[in-house]
Protein backbone atom coordinates (compact mmCIF):
# COMPACT_ATOMS: atom_id res chain seq x y z
CA UNK A 1 0.00 0.00 0.00
CA UNK A 2 2.72 2.61 0.97
CA UNK A 3 4.77 1.67 -2.46
CA UNK A 4 1.46 2.64 -3.92
CA UNK A 5 0.62 6.05 -2.26
CA UNK A 6 4.38 7.10 -3.38
CA UNK A 7 4.10 5.82 -6.48
CA UNK A 8 0.20 8.06 -6.96
CA UNK A 9 2.09 10.74 -5.42
CA UNK A 10 4.78 10.94 -8.26
CA UNK A 11 2.96 10.57 -10.65
CA UNK A 12 0.51 13.61 -9.51
CA UNK A 13 3.53 15.84 -9.13
CA UNK A 14 4.85 14.70 -12.22
CA UNK A 15 1.14 15.92 -14.06
CA UNK A 16 1.66 19.23 -12.06
CA UNK A 17 4.62 19.85 -13.17
CA UNK A 18 4.12 19.17 -16.71
CA UNK A 19 1.20 21.11 -16.73
CA UNK A 20 2.99 24.02 -15.06
CA UNK A 21 5.75 23.73 -17.83
CA UNK A 22 3.36 24.15 -20.65
CA UNK A 23 1.60 26.62 -19.68
CA UNK A 24 4.50 28.82 -19.04
CA UNK A 25 4.74 28.74 -22.82
CA UNK A 26 2.91 31.47 -24.87
CA UNK A 27 -0.73 30.61 -26.10
CA UNK A 28 0.42 30.50 -29.52
CA UNK A 29 3.26 28.70 -28.95
CA UNK A 30 1.92 25.67 -27.11
CA UNK A 31 -1.52 25.08 -29.93
CA UNK A 32 0.85 25.42 -32.90
CA UNK A 33 4.04 24.06 -31.69
CA UNK A 34 3.39 21.68 -29.78
CA UNK A 35 0.00 19.67 -31.36
CA UNK A 36 0.50 20.64 -34.85
CA UNK A 37 -0.48 16.98 -36.11
CA UNK A 38 -3.91 17.20 -34.89
CA UNK A 39 -4.49 20.59 -36.98
CA UNK A 40 -2.31 19.07 -39.92
CA UNK A 41 -4.19 15.18 -39.78
CA UNK A 42 -0.44 13.95 -39.88
CA UNK A 43 0.69 11.23 -37.95
CA UNK A 44 4.57 13.21 -37.44
CA UNK A 45 4.91 14.82 -33.74
CA UNK A 46 6.78 17.52 -33.24
CA UNK A 47 8.33 19.69 -30.32
CA UNK A 48 9.70 23.04 -31.07
CA UNK A 49 10.91 23.95 -27.83
CA UNK A 50 14.25 21.97 -25.64
CA UNK A 51 13.25 19.39 -23.69
CA UNK A 52 15.17 20.48 -20.16
CA UNK A 53 16.52 17.06 -19.47
CA UNK A 54 17.24 13.92 -22.09
CA UNK A 55 16.01 10.81 -20.86
CA UNK A 56 18.50 8.48 -18.99
CA UNK A 57 17.57 5.24 -16.79
CA UNK A 58 20.65 6.96 -14.24
CA UNK A 59 19.23 9.39 -12.12
CA UNK A 60 21.98 11.53 -10.09
CA UNK A 61 19.23 13.22 -8.05
CA UNK A 62 15.74 12.44 -6.71
CA UNK A 63 14.62 15.87 -7.62
CA UNK A 64 15.20 14.92 -11.21
CA UNK A 65 12.19 11.60 -11.18
CA UNK A 66 9.38 14.36 -11.53
CA UNK A 67 10.58 15.91 -14.28
CA UNK A 68 11.85 12.76 -16.31
CA UNK A 69 8.18 11.50 -15.55
CA UNK A 70 6.76 14.72 -16.33
CA UNK A 71 8.35 14.42 -20.02
CA UNK A 72 7.51 11.06 -20.62
CA UNK A 73 4.08 11.37 -19.58
CA UNK A 74 3.91 14.25 -21.93
CA UNK A 75 5.04 12.38 -24.87
CA UNK A 76 3.07 9.20 -24.39
CA UNK A 77 -0.33 11.15 -23.71
CA UNK A 78 0.29 12.86 -26.93
CA UNK A 79 1.37 10.29 -29.01
CA UNK A 80 -1.77 8.29 -27.94
CA UNK A 81 -3.70 11.46 -29.24
CA UNK A 82 -2.23 11.72 -32.27
CA UNK A 83 -2.53 7.82 -33.36
CA UNK A 84 -5.75 8.02 -32.07
CA UNK A 85 -7.03 11.17 -34.35
CA UNK A 86 -5.02 9.55 -37.24
CA UNK A 87 -6.88 6.00 -36.61
CA UNK A 88 -9.79 8.04 -36.62
CA UNK A 89 -9.51 10.09 -39.42
CA UNK A 90 -8.58 7.00 -41.89
CA UNK A 91 -11.34 5.20 -40.56
CA UNK A 92 -13.75 7.31 -41.77
CA UNK A 93 -12.36 8.29 -44.85
CA UNK A 94 -11.60 4.59 -45.50
CA UNK A 95 -14.24 2.69 -44.53
CA UNK A 96 -13.64 -0.89 -43.61
CA UNK A 97 -16.22 -3.63 -45.94
CA UNK A 98 -16.99 -6.10 -43.28
CA UNK A 99 -18.52 -8.52 -45.62
CA UNK A 100 -16.47 -11.56 -46.48
CA UNK A 101 -17.91 -11.84 -49.99
CA UNK A 102 -14.40 -11.15 -51.10
CA UNK A 103 -12.72 -13.99 -49.68
CA UNK A 104 -14.49 -16.66 -51.82
CA UNK A 105 -13.69 -14.76 -54.94
CA UNK A 106 -10.12 -16.15 -56.43
CA UNK A 107 -7.38 -14.10 -57.44
CA UNK A 108 -7.97 -13.85 -61.09
CA UNK A 109 -6.66 -11.37 -63.85
CA UNK A 110 -8.46 -8.46 -64.61
CA UNK A 111 -8.91 -8.88 -68.05
CA UNK A 112 -12.29 -10.10 -68.39
CA UNK A 113 -11.87 -11.83 -72.11
CA UNK A 114 -11.23 -15.52 -70.79
CA UNK A 115 -14.96 -15.69 -69.97
CA UNK A 116 -16.43 -13.71 -72.70
CA UNK A 117 -17.10 -14.88 -76.17
CA UNK A 118 -16.04 -18.25 -77.68
CA UNK A 119 -14.56 -21.05 -75.00
CA UNK A 120 -12.89 -23.93 -76.15
CA UNK A 121 -13.37 -26.28 -73.27
CA UNK A 122 -10.96 -28.39 -74.98
CA UNK A 123 -8.05 -25.95 -73.62
CA UNK A 124 -7.45 -24.58 -70.47
CA UNK A 125 -7.85 -21.38 -69.61
CA UNK A 126 -5.30 -18.98 -68.61
CA UNK A 127 -6.07 -18.87 -64.68
CA UNK A 128 -4.62 -20.64 -61.85
CA UNK A 129 -5.35 -23.85 -61.07
CA UNK A 130 -7.08 -24.74 -57.80
CA UNK A 131 -4.98 -26.48 -55.03
CA UNK A 132 -5.86 -30.24 -55.07
CA UNK A 133 -6.67 -30.21 -58.77
CA UNK A 134 -5.36 -31.33 -61.65
CA UNK A 135 -1.64 -29.61 -62.43
CA UNK A 136 -1.66 -28.54 -58.98
CA UNK A 137 -0.92 -31.30 -56.75
CA UNK A 138 1.90 -31.87 -54.23
CA UNK A 139 3.83 -35.39 -54.10
CA UNK A 140 1.32 -36.48 -51.16
CA UNK A 141 -2.28 -35.58 -53.68
CA UNK A 142 -0.67 -37.65 -56.57
CA UNK A 143 0.23 -40.27 -54.07
CA UNK A 144 -3.24 -40.53 -52.90
CA UNK A 145 -4.82 -40.16 -56.69
CA UNK A 146 -2.76 -42.89 -57.75
CA UNK A 147 -4.36 -45.27 -54.85
CA UNK A 148 -7.50 -44.03 -55.82
CA UNK A 149 -7.24 -45.28 -59.65
CA UNK A 150 -5.72 -48.67 -58.27
CA UNK A 151 -8.82 -49.60 -55.62
CA UNK A 152 -11.38 -47.96 -58.53
CA UNK A 153 -9.53 -50.37 -61.70
CA UNK A 154 -9.87 -53.20 -58.89
CA UNK A 155 -13.44 -52.91 -58.54
CA UNK A 156 -14.04 -52.42 -62.41
CA UNK A 157 -12.43 -55.89 -62.69
CA UNK A 158 -8.82 -54.67 -64.30
CA UNK A 159 -5.88 -56.71 -63.91
CA UNK A 160 -2.89 -55.19 -62.24
CA UNK A 161 -0.49 -57.40 -63.55
CA UNK A 162 3.18 -55.15 -62.41
CA UNK A 163 1.73 -52.72 -60.34
CA UNK A 164 3.74 -53.10 -56.58
CA UNK A 165 0.54 -53.40 -54.32
CA UNK A 166 2.20 -53.62 -51.09
CA UNK A 167 4.22 -50.13 -52.09
CA UNK A 168 0.97 -47.89 -50.70
CA UNK A 169 1.50 -44.93 -49.46
CA UNK A 170 2.20 -44.83 -45.16
CA UNK A 171 -1.04 -45.51 -43.38
CA UNK A 172 -3.47 -42.27 -42.18
CA UNK A 173 -2.96 -40.91 -38.60
CA UNK A 174 -6.21 -42.70 -37.87
CA UNK A 175 -4.85 -45.88 -39.16
CA UNK A 176 -2.08 -45.61 -36.66
CA UNK A 177 -4.25 -44.84 -33.60
CA UNK A 178 -6.43 -47.93 -34.19
CA UNK A 179 -3.04 -49.83 -34.58
CA UNK A 180 -1.86 -48.13 -31.28
CA UNK A 181 -5.16 -48.96 -29.60
CA UNK A 182 -5.00 -52.65 -30.45
CA UNK A 183 -1.53 -54.07 -29.05
CA UNK A 184 -3.21 -57.19 -28.78
CA UNK A 185 -4.17 -57.88 -32.17
CA UNK A 186 -1.45 -60.25 -34.51
CA UNK A 187 0.93 -58.92 -36.67
CA UNK A 188 -0.36 -58.55 -40.16
CA UNK A 189 0.75 -57.20 -43.49
CA UNK A 190 -1.15 -54.33 -44.26
CA UNK A 191 -2.00 -53.11 -47.82
CA UNK A 192 -4.79 -50.37 -48.78
CA UNK A 193 -7.43 -52.54 -49.87
CA UNK A 194 -8.11 -54.30 -46.54
CA UNK A 195 -6.76 -55.33 -42.79
CA UNK A 196 -4.59 -57.95 -43.92
CA UNK A 197 -4.63 -61.54 -42.84
CA UNK A 198 -2.49 -63.28 -39.71
CA UNK A 199 -1.09 -66.18 -42.19
CA UNK A 200 -0.41 -67.00 -45.97
CA UNK A 201 -3.60 -68.89 -46.45
CA UNK A 202 -5.81 -66.13 -45.43
CA UNK A 203 -4.29 -63.78 -47.65
CA UNK A 204 -4.66 -66.18 -50.55
CA UNK A 205 -8.40 -66.50 -49.54
CA UNK A 206 -8.36 -62.18 -49.36
CA UNK A 207 -8.01 -62.76 -53.22
CA UNK A 208 -10.29 -64.90 -54.10
CA UNK A 209 -13.55 -63.01 -55.86
CA UNK A 210 -16.72 -63.28 -54.94
CA UNK A 211 -19.73 -64.50 -57.31
CA UNK A 212 -19.89 -61.03 -59.02
CA UNK A 213 -16.31 -60.72 -59.25
CA UNK A 214 -15.17 -58.20 -56.76
CA UNK A 215 -12.42 -59.31 -54.42
CA UNK A 216 -13.79 -59.89 -50.49
CA UNK A 217 -10.83 -57.41 -49.98
CA UNK A 218 -12.17 -54.84 -51.72
CA UNK A 219 -15.69 -55.95 -50.47
CA UNK A 220 -14.55 -55.39 -46.96
CA UNK A 221 -14.08 -52.23 -47.34
CA UNK A 222 -16.57 -49.95 -44.87
CA UNK A 223 -16.74 -46.75 -43.06
CA UNK A 224 -16.30 -47.19 -39.20
CA UNK A 225 -15.74 -43.82 -37.61
CA UNK A 226 -19.69 -42.80 -38.41
CA UNK A 227 -18.61 -40.32 -41.04
CA UNK A 228 -21.69 -41.52 -43.17
CA UNK A 229 -24.18 -39.16 -43.58
CA UNK A 230 -25.84 -40.68 -46.71
CA UNK A 231 -25.80 -44.30 -45.56
CA UNK A 232 -22.42 -44.80 -48.72
CA UNK A 233 -21.02 -47.30 -47.34
CA UNK A 234 -24.07 -49.72 -47.49
CA UNK A 235 -24.97 -48.50 -50.97
CA UNK A 236 -21.45 -49.42 -51.98
CA UNK A 237 -21.96 -52.97 -50.27
CA UNK A 238 -25.25 -52.74 -52.53
CA UNK A 239 -23.20 -51.67 -55.98
CA UNK A 240 -20.39 -54.29 -55.61
CA UNK A 241 -23.59 -56.85 -54.88
CA UNK A 242 -26.16 -55.85 -57.55
CA UNK A 243 -23.38 -54.74 -60.26
CA UNK A 244 -20.73 -56.44 -62.05
CA UNK A 245 -17.35 -54.75 -62.34
CA UNK A 246 -17.97 -54.90 -66.22
CA UNK A 247 -20.88 -52.59 -65.71
CA UNK A 248 -19.46 -50.32 -62.75
CA UNK A 249 -16.32 -50.11 -65.57
CA UNK A 250 -18.38 -48.74 -68.37
CA UNK A 251 -20.88 -46.67 -65.98
CA UNK A 252 -17.55 -45.00 -64.50
CA UNK A 253 -16.56 -43.83 -68.19
CA UNK A 254 -19.61 -42.61 -69.30
CA UNK A 255 -20.41 -40.45 -65.85
CA UNK A 256 -16.83 -38.71 -67.39
CA UNK A 257 -18.44 -36.98 -70.17
CA UNK A 258 -15.52 -34.49 -71.16
CA UNK A 259 -13.92 -34.49 -67.93
CA UNK A 260 -10.80 -35.19 -67.22
CA UNK A 261 -11.13 -37.75 -65.54
CA UNK A 262 -8.51 -37.47 -62.78
CA UNK A 263 -10.16 -33.95 -62.12
CA UNK A 264 -13.43 -36.32 -61.60
CA UNK A 265 -11.65 -38.76 -59.10
CA UNK A 266 -10.48 -35.70 -57.33
CA UNK A 267 -13.22 -33.99 -56.76
CA UNK A 268 -14.24 -37.12 -54.37
CA UNK A 269 -10.91 -37.22 -52.74
CA UNK A 270 -10.78 -34.00 -51.59
CA UNK A 271 -14.81 -33.77 -50.55
CA UNK A 272 -13.55 -37.08 -48.43
CA UNK A 273 -10.26 -35.13 -47.17
CA UNK A 274 -7.80 -37.65 -49.25
CA UNK A 275 -9.02 -40.69 -47.79
CA UNK A 276 -8.68 -42.92 -50.41
CA UNK A 277 -11.16 -45.59 -49.44
CA UNK A 278 -14.15 -42.94 -48.28
CA UNK A 279 -13.34 -41.46 -51.59
CA UNK A 280 -13.90 -45.15 -53.27
CA UNK A 281 -17.44 -45.87 -51.24
CA UNK A 282 -18.85 -42.32 -52.10
CA UNK A 283 -17.85 -42.68 -55.89
CA UNK A 284 -19.04 -46.24 -56.52
CA UNK A 285 -22.18 -45.22 -54.60
CA UNK A 286 -22.48 -42.57 -56.79
CA UNK A 287 -22.25 -44.44 -59.56
CA UNK A 288 -25.03 -46.79 -58.90
CA UNK A 289 -26.78 -43.44 -58.32
CA UNK A 290 -26.62 -42.52 -61.56
CA UNK A 291 -27.36 -45.78 -63.23
CA UNK A 292 -30.04 -47.38 -61.24
CA UNK A 293 -31.93 -44.99 -59.47
CA UNK A 294 -32.10 -41.82 -61.46
CA UNK A 295 -30.72 -42.82 -64.97
CA UNK A 296 -28.95 -39.68 -65.63
CA UNK A 297 -27.52 -40.73 -69.02
CA UNK A 298 -29.70 -43.67 -69.97
CA UNK A 299 -32.57 -41.72 -69.93
CA UNK A 300 -32.78 -38.29 -68.57
CA UNK A 301 -29.87 -36.89 -70.91
CA UNK A 302 -30.62 -39.08 -73.23
CA UNK A 303 -34.58 -38.14 -73.77
CA UNK A 304 -34.38 -34.27 -72.94
CA UNK A 305 -36.88 -32.32 -73.71
CA UNK A 306 -37.78 -33.18 -76.89
CA UNK A 307 -38.60 -36.47 -75.41
CA UNK A 308 -40.90 -34.32 -72.33
CA UNK A 309 -42.17 -32.52 -75.15
CA UNK A 310 -43.91 -36.39 -76.60
CA UNK A 311 -44.76 -37.61 -73.22
CA UNK A 312 -46.91 -34.36 -72.66
CA UNK A 313 -48.94 -35.06 -76.19
CA UNK A 314 -49.40 -38.57 -74.72
CA UNK A 315 -52.96 -39.97 -74.27
CA UNK A 316 -51.79 -41.92 -70.92
CA UNK A 317 -52.42 -39.63 -68.08
CA UNK A 318 -49.41 -40.28 -66.58
CA UNK A 319 -47.16 -40.53 -68.97
CA UNK A 320 -48.73 -37.25 -70.35
CA UNK A 321 -48.51 -35.69 -66.29
CA UNK A 322 -45.02 -36.72 -66.22
CA UNK A 323 -43.93 -34.30 -69.36
CA UNK A 324 -45.99 -31.56 -68.69
CA UNK A 325 -44.21 -30.95 -64.78
CA UNK A 326 -40.96 -31.37 -66.46
CA UNK A 327 -41.80 -28.36 -69.00
CA UNK A 328 -43.22 -26.63 -67.25
CA UNK A 329 -40.56 -26.00 -64.95
CA UNK A 330 -38.23 -25.07 -68.21
CA UNK A 331 -41.18 -22.90 -69.66
CA UNK A 332 -41.02 -20.70 -66.68
CA UNK A 333 -37.66 -20.48 -65.94
CA UNK A 334 -37.68 -21.26 -62.46
CA UNK A 335 -34.09 -22.68 -62.81
CA UNK A 336 -32.15 -22.20 -65.82
CA UNK A 337 -28.36 -21.31 -66.69
CA UNK A 338 -26.83 -18.29 -67.55
CA UNK A 339 -23.71 -16.07 -67.61
CA UNK A 340 -20.75 -16.15 -65.61
CA UNK A 341 -19.04 -14.72 -62.22
CA UNK A 342 -16.10 -13.41 -61.75
CA UNK A 343 -14.51 -16.51 -61.54
CA UNK A 344 -15.81 -17.65 -64.57
CA UNK A 345 -18.21 -20.62 -62.92
CA UNK A 346 -21.15 -20.48 -64.79
CA UNK A 347 -24.43 -18.74 -63.01
CA UNK A 348 -26.97 -21.19 -62.44
CA UNK A 349 -30.28 -19.05 -60.95
CA UNK A 350 -33.25 -20.23 -59.08
CA UNK A 351 -36.47 -17.88 -59.42
CA UNK A 352 -38.05 -19.16 -56.01
CA UNK A 353 -40.83 -17.25 -56.02
CA UNK A 354 -41.91 -19.43 -59.40
CA UNK A 355 -42.39 -22.59 -57.26
CA UNK A 356 -45.17 -23.99 -56.32
CA UNK A 357 -45.08 -27.41 -54.32
CA UNK A 358 -48.17 -28.31 -56.29
CA UNK A 359 -47.48 -27.80 -59.47
CA UNK A 360 -45.42 -31.23 -59.68
CA UNK A 361 -44.40 -34.13 -58.23
CA UNK A 362 -41.43 -34.74 -56.48
CA UNK A 363 -40.13 -37.00 -59.62
CA UNK A 364 -40.24 -34.36 -61.98
CA UNK A 365 -38.75 -32.22 -59.40
CA UNK A 366 -35.73 -34.36 -59.14
CA UNK A 367 -35.38 -35.10 -62.73
CA UNK A 368 -35.58 -31.37 -63.87
CA UNK A 369 -32.30 -30.43 -60.88
CA UNK A 370 -30.36 -33.55 -62.35
CA UNK A 371 -31.37 -32.18 -65.54
CA UNK A 372 -29.67 -28.52 -65.30
CA UNK A 373 -26.83 -29.75 -63.14
CA UNK A 374 -25.81 -31.83 -65.77
CA UNK A 375 -25.99 -29.36 -68.47
CA UNK A 376 -24.05 -27.43 -66.22
CA UNK A 377 -21.34 -29.96 -66.46
CA UNK A 378 -20.72 -29.21 -69.78
CA UNK A 379 -20.21 -25.92 -69.39
CA UNK A 380 -17.50 -25.81 -67.31
CA UNK A 381 -13.76 -24.87 -68.63
CA UNK A 382 -10.85 -25.83 -66.95
CA UNK A 383 -9.48 -25.41 -64.65
CA UNK A 384 -12.98 -23.84 -63.66
CA UNK A 385 -15.13 -26.78 -61.79
CA UNK A 386 -17.78 -25.46 -60.02
CA UNK A 387 -20.98 -23.60 -60.59
CA UNK A 388 -22.00 -20.11 -58.65
CA UNK A 389 -26.10 -21.05 -57.77
CA UNK A 390 -28.17 -18.08 -57.16
CA UNK A 391 -31.41 -18.47 -55.34
CA UNK A 392 -33.44 -15.01 -56.25
CA UNK A 393 -35.39 -14.66 -52.63
CA UNK A 394 -37.50 -11.75 -54.09
CA UNK A 395 -41.26 -11.54 -53.29
CA UNK A 396 -40.67 -14.79 -51.67
CA UNK A 397 -43.57 -16.22 -49.90
CA UNK A 398 -44.26 -19.59 -47.32
CA UNK A 399 -46.71 -20.50 -50.21
CA UNK A 400 -43.64 -21.13 -51.91
CA UNK A 401 -41.21 -22.90 -49.70
CA UNK A 402 -40.66 -27.06 -50.54
CA UNK A 403 -38.03 -28.61 -48.14
CA UNK A 404 -38.03 -31.41 -50.62
CA UNK A 405 -36.26 -29.91 -52.97
CA UNK A 406 -34.44 -28.12 -50.67
CA UNK A 407 -32.70 -32.16 -49.60
CA UNK A 408 -32.42 -33.54 -53.18
CA UNK A 409 -30.02 -30.57 -53.93
CA UNK A 410 -28.16 -30.81 -50.97
CA UNK A 411 -27.61 -34.36 -50.91
CA UNK A 412 -26.83 -33.99 -55.02
CA UNK A 413 -24.11 -31.65 -53.99
CA UNK A 414 -22.48 -33.50 -50.84
CA UNK A 415 -23.10 -36.79 -52.17
CA UNK A 416 -23.07 -37.28 -55.81
CA UNK A 417 -21.74 -34.34 -57.11
CA UNK A 418 -19.16 -33.02 -55.06
CA UNK A 419 -16.42 -30.15 -55.13
CA UNK A 420 -19.10 -29.01 -57.89
CA UNK A 421 -20.46 -25.80 -56.02
CA UNK A 422 -18.00 -23.20 -55.85
CA UNK A 423 -20.44 -20.40 -54.19
CA UNK A 424 -24.00 -19.98 -53.36
CA UNK A 425 -25.76 -16.29 -53.14
CA UNK A 426 -29.08 -16.09 -51.63
CA UNK A 427 -30.07 -12.73 -52.81
CA UNK A 428 -32.85 -10.79 -51.16
CA UNK A 429 -33.92 -12.87 -48.49
CA UNK A 430 -37.38 -11.63 -46.89
CA UNK A 431 -37.21 -11.73 -42.57
CA UNK A 432 -39.57 -14.88 -42.67
CA UNK A 433 -37.09 -16.71 -44.46
CA UNK A 434 -34.60 -16.75 -41.38
CA UNK A 435 -36.28 -19.15 -39.41
CA UNK A 436 -36.40 -21.20 -42.60
CA UNK A 437 -32.95 -20.97 -43.01
CA UNK A 438 -32.12 -22.14 -39.43
CA UNK A 439 -33.18 -25.38 -40.18
CA UNK A 440 -31.96 -25.50 -43.73
CA UNK A 441 -28.53 -25.00 -41.58
CA UNK A 442 -28.79 -27.95 -39.80
CA UNK A 443 -28.95 -29.84 -42.81
CA UNK A 444 -25.66 -28.91 -44.42
CA UNK A 445 -22.37 -29.99 -44.21
CA UNK A 446 -20.30 -27.31 -42.79
CA UNK A 447 -18.09 -27.17 -45.96
CA UNK A 448 -21.28 -26.47 -48.50
CA UNK A 449 -22.48 -23.95 -45.57
CA UNK A 450 -18.94 -22.21 -45.88
CA UNK A 451 -20.00 -21.09 -49.78
CA UNK A 452 -23.13 -20.03 -48.71
CA UNK A 453 -23.47 -16.07 -48.71
CA UNK A 454 -26.68 -13.67 -48.38
CA UNK A 455 -26.77 -11.07 -50.34
CA UNK A 456 -29.33 -8.13 -50.27
CA UNK A 457 -28.44 -5.62 -53.18
CA UNK A 458 -26.93 -5.17 -56.14
CA UNK A 459 -23.88 -3.68 -54.30
CA UNK A 460 -23.16 -6.81 -52.70
CA UNK A 461 -24.23 -8.78 -55.61
CA UNK A 462 -21.26 -7.19 -57.49
CA UNK A 463 -19.03 -8.92 -55.12
CA UNK A 464 -19.30 -11.91 -57.01
CA UNK A 465 -20.56 -11.33 -60.61
CA UNK A 466 -19.88 -7.99 -62.40
CA UNK A 467 -22.30 -5.52 -63.05
CA UNK A 468 -22.72 -6.14 -66.49
CA UNK A 469 -23.16 -9.67 -66.38
CA UNK A 470 -26.71 -9.27 -63.96
CA UNK A 471 -29.37 -9.10 -65.89
CA UNK A 472 -31.34 -6.15 -65.29
CA UNK A 473 -34.27 -8.09 -63.14
CA UNK A 474 -31.83 -8.59 -60.22
CA UNK A 475 -30.56 -4.63 -60.97
CA UNK A 476 -28.01 -5.12 -63.09
CA UNK A 477 -27.31 -3.73 -66.69
CA UNK A 478 -27.22 -6.51 -68.90
CA UNK A 479 -30.39 -6.61 -71.12
CA UNK A 480 -31.67 -10.04 -71.09
CA UNK A 481 -34.57 -11.94 -70.05
CA UNK A 482 -35.09 -15.64 -70.04
CA UNK A 483 -37.61 -16.76 -72.82
CA UNK A 484 -37.80 -20.66 -73.51
CA UNK A 485 -37.01 -22.00 -76.74
CA UNK A 486 -38.91 -25.09 -77.84
CA UNK A 487 -38.06 -28.16 -78.51
CA UNK A 488 -38.05 -29.00 -82.56
CA UNK A 489 -39.18 -31.40 -84.57
CA UNK A 490 -36.04 -33.14 -86.30
CA UNK A 491 -33.47 -32.17 -83.53
CA UNK A 492 -32.38 -35.35 -82.63
CA UNK A 493 -32.61 -36.97 -85.49
CA UNK A 494 -28.86 -37.52 -85.58
CA UNK A 495 -29.46 -40.09 -82.81
CA UNK A 496 -31.37 -42.20 -85.05
CA UNK A 497 -28.08 -43.00 -86.57
CA UNK A 498 -27.42 -45.95 -84.35
CA UNK A 499 -24.62 -47.56 -86.34
CA UNK A 500 -22.40 -44.74 -86.04
CA UNK A 501 -23.51 -44.40 -82.03
CA UNK A 502 -22.22 -48.11 -81.89
CA UNK A 503 -19.24 -47.70 -83.74
CA UNK A 504 -18.37 -44.33 -81.61
CA UNK A 505 -19.49 -46.02 -78.41
CA UNK A 506 -16.84 -48.81 -79.44
CA UNK A 507 -14.15 -46.13 -79.94
CA UNK A 508 -14.86 -44.78 -76.80
CA UNK A 509 -14.67 -48.08 -74.70
CA UNK A 510 -11.08 -48.70 -76.39
CA UNK A 511 -9.84 -45.66 -75.58
CA UNK A 512 -10.99 -45.89 -72.40
CA UNK A 513 -8.89 -49.45 -72.03
CA UNK A 514 -5.56 -47.43 -73.70
CA UNK A 515 -5.94 -45.15 -70.45
CA UNK A 516 -6.29 -47.40 -67.90
CA UNK A 517 -3.70 -49.86 -68.72
CA UNK A 518 -1.43 -46.37 -69.05
CA UNK A 519 -2.69 -45.45 -65.88
CA UNK A 520 -1.28 -48.95 -64.70
CA UNK A 521 2.03 -48.04 -66.06
CA UNK A 522 2.48 -44.46 -64.68
CA UNK A 523 1.89 -45.61 -61.03
CA UNK A 524 4.11 -48.97 -61.90
CA UNK A 525 6.46 -46.83 -62.88
CA UNK A 526 6.31 -44.06 -60.18
CA UNK A 527 6.24 -46.78 -57.51
CA UNK A 528 9.80 -48.14 -58.65
CA UNK A 529 11.14 -44.29 -58.61
CA UNK A 530 12.00 -44.64 -62.46
CA UNK A 531 11.44 -40.86 -63.57
CA UNK A 532 12.03 -41.73 -67.60
CA UNK A 533 9.50 -43.96 -67.75
CA UNK A 534 7.49 -42.04 -65.61
CA UNK A 535 7.71 -39.28 -67.52
CA UNK A 536 6.80 -40.98 -70.92
CA UNK A 537 3.72 -42.74 -68.96
CA UNK A 538 2.75 -39.25 -67.92
CA UNK A 539 2.70 -37.96 -71.37
CA UNK A 540 1.26 -41.09 -73.16
CA UNK A 541 -1.29 -40.78 -70.45
CA UNK A 542 -2.10 -37.21 -71.19
CA UNK A 543 -2.36 -37.77 -74.29
CA UNK A 544 -5.01 -40.68 -74.35
CA UNK A 545 -7.25 -38.50 -71.87
CA UNK A 546 -7.30 -35.57 -74.30
CA UNK A 547 -7.92 -37.59 -77.15
CA UNK A 548 -10.65 -39.39 -74.96
CA UNK A 549 -12.37 -35.38 -74.14
CA UNK A 550 -12.35 -34.84 -77.37
CA UNK A 551 -14.20 -37.98 -78.84
CA UNK A 552 -16.78 -37.13 -76.38
CA UNK A 553 -17.57 -33.70 -78.12
CA UNK A 554 -18.41 -36.48 -81.38
CA UNK A 555 -19.95 -38.78 -79.74
CA UNK A 556 -22.43 -36.25 -77.98
CA UNK A 557 -24.70 -35.30 -80.51
CA UNK A 558 -25.58 -39.52 -80.28
CA UNK A 559 -26.01 -39.98 -77.12
CA UNK A 560 -27.33 -36.68 -75.64
CA UNK A 561 -30.66 -34.66 -76.68
CA UNK A 562 -30.45 -31.43 -77.80
CA UNK A 563 -31.07 -28.94 -75.14
CA UNK A 564 -32.19 -25.83 -74.23
CA UNK A 565 -28.38 -24.78 -73.87
CA UNK A 566 -28.07 -25.91 -77.97
CA UNK A 567 -31.01 -24.06 -78.75
CA UNK A 568 -29.76 -20.89 -77.23
CA UNK A 569 -26.43 -21.56 -78.96
CA UNK A 570 -24.34 -21.47 -75.47
CA UNK A 571 -23.40 -25.22 -76.70
CA UNK A 572 -21.94 -24.81 -79.83
CA UNK A 573 -20.33 -28.24 -80.42
CA UNK A 574 -17.08 -29.47 -80.04
CA UNK A 575 -16.24 -28.33 -76.62
CA UNK A 576 -17.22 -24.98 -77.58
CA UNK A 577 -18.64 -22.54 -75.76
CA UNK A 578 -20.34 -19.30 -75.59
CA UNK A 579 -21.88 -17.90 -72.01
CA UNK A 580 -23.33 -14.63 -73.74
CA UNK A 581 -24.21 -15.60 -77.52
CA UNK A 582 -25.74 -13.19 -79.78
CA UNK A 583 -27.51 -15.83 -82.21
CA UNK A 584 -29.77 -18.96 -81.14
CA UNK A 585 -29.92 -22.23 -83.17
CA UNK A 586 -33.72 -23.51 -83.85
CA UNK A 587 -33.77 -26.85 -86.20
CA UNK A 588 -30.47 -26.37 -87.44
CA UNK A 589 -31.29 -22.62 -88.43
CA UNK A 590 -29.85 -19.63 -86.66
CA UNK A 591 -31.48 -16.70 -85.18
CA UNK A 592 -30.88 -13.89 -83.46
CA UNK A 593 -31.62 -13.01 -80.15
CA UNK A 594 -34.13 -15.23 -79.51
CA UNK A 595 -32.94 -15.62 -75.83
CA UNK A 596 -33.10 -11.69 -75.41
Amino acid sequence: MHACSLLRRRLILSSARSIQSVSSLPHHFRSAQIFPALRSGSSTLILSYPLRQSFSTLSTSSLDEPRKASSFWLITFTLAIVCGATWIQDKYRHPEDDSTFNSNIPNLPQDKSPFLGVIDTLKTMPIESAPGTVGNLTPEQEAKLQEFWILLLKVCGVSLDGVDLEAAAPPSPSSQEKKKQQPQQPKRRFTFFGGGKANDEEDDAASIKSTNGITTSIASINITDGDDKYGQSKEFQQALTDMKPEEIRVTLWNMVKQDNPDALLLRFLRARKWDVKKALIMLVSTIRWRLQDVKVDDDIMKNGELAALEQSKSSDPAEKKKGEEFLKQMRMGKGFIHGVDKAGRPICVIRVRLHKPSDQDTDALDRFTVYTIESARMMLAPPVETACVVFDMSNFSLSNMDYHPVKFMIKCFEANYPECLGVVLIHKAPWIFSGIWNIIKGWLDPVVASKINFTKNIKELEQFIPKDRIYKELEGDEDWDYSYVEPQPGENKTMEDTAKRDELVKERQQFAQDLQEATIEWISASRKKDDESTKAAVEKRQALIERLRVQYWQIDPYIRATSLYDRLHILQGSGKIDFYPAEAKVNGATTKGTSA
